[in-house]
């Protein structure tokens, strides 16, 4: 049993495929997530098939300057449009999948409930066995912000307790009580009803670009969002503007 951290890493995201690739010569900087949104907004308003939008429409848009003046190419003009008028849906072909490590069950309840676009993969506490003794070595968990900033103590019989302490009691009182439970004879499946809110999780998930802004918006900083999702907010916006950075100005936006 330890405090953890969160780390959030990119497993993968949307890449074109080798016999799409062989169709066009990239024009510069443009990425695949580019692509993917120029073929997806285009086949919108273009007689041109899917599978010919880039070839034939690709120097048109990647080749030459904003027409509106605005920065990039003039593909980066149709995504501020596209972004503008609210058409987003043309934005969700473009996925991405994250590692989310060491995060808290209270964090999850928040996460699952943005469901349309997103898919998760949770470690489960059903079958991980959080017993001192068990692979596990215990139930990690995380330490609110706030917990370990109230330096203010309280009396408890003879003692002078601060937030932290009484905190870390409650995680000790935890484990000793799963670990008692399972040494009853109670399955994990039901002694981990004594895990807190606190406990550590992983989980894999999966969402498209449009979901993403959409959560970015309601849990990032200065939108009253608890502390943890939204430092959960801002590791997922890295990890997109990262691999596709023309994204970064629809997270500012949002």
């Amino acid at each position: 049993m330890a405090e953890t951290k969160m780390n959030v890493q990119l497993i993968a995201h949307t890449q074109v495929s080798r016999s799409f690739l062989d169709t066009f010569v990239p024009f510069g900087s443009e990425t695949h997530g580019q692509a993917v949104a120029l073929t997806a907004i285009r086949t919108c308003y273009s007689p041109n098939k899917p599978s010919e939008i880039v070839a034939k429409e690709g120097e048109k848009y990647f080749g030459s300057k904003a027409s509106d003046g605005g920065a990039g190419t003039d593909a980066d003009r149709l995504f501020r449009h596209i972004f503008a008028s609210k058409h987003t849906s043309t934005l969700e072909h473009i996925s991405f999948t994250f590692a989310i490590e060491g995060v808290s069950r209270a964090l999850l309840a928040q996460l699952t409930r943005h469901r349309v676009g997103f898919s998760f993969s949770v470690q489960s506490q059903r079958y991980v066995r959080m017993g001192s003794a068990d692979r596990s070595g215990g139930f990690d968990y995380v330490v609110p912000e706030k917990v370990t900033s109230d330096k203010t103590a309280v009396e408890c019989a003879d003692y002078d307790l601060t937030a932290e302490d009484i905190f870390d009691d409650a995680m000790k009182y935890a484990q000793e009580s799963y670990d008692l439970l399972r040494e009853a004879g109670v399955p994990a499946e039901d002694a981990r009803a004594v895990l807190p809110n606190a406990a550590a999780t992983n989980l894999v998930m999966t969402a498209n670009l449009t979901a993403l802004l959409s959560f970015y918006s309601k849990r990032k900083p200065g939108k009253g969002a608890q502390k943890e999702i939204t430092e959960l907010a801002e590791a997922l916006r890295r990890e997109v503007v990262d691999v596709e950075p023309w994204t970064a100005q629809f997270f500012e936006e949002v």
